[in-house]
């Protein structure tokens, strides 16, 4: 809940590297896509078990 009190209003911080110039906020979403990505490739489909046949 403490998150949500952050004030939104200012200008966004950015990290530096090289040329390389990314906002905090979608580095972010960039590190939670990334985590998405490699959970859907790790984590299996349910599959149907088959019954003996």
């Amino acid at each position: 809940m403490a998150l949500l009190a952050l004030s939104l209003n200012g200008p966004a911080k950015f990290f530096n590297w090289g040329f390389i110039s990314v906002s905090i906020p979608n580095l972010i979403m960039i590190g939670c896509i990334f985590v998405l990505f490699i959970l859907a490739l790790v984590i299996p489909f349910p599959t149907h078990k088959e019954d003996g046949k």
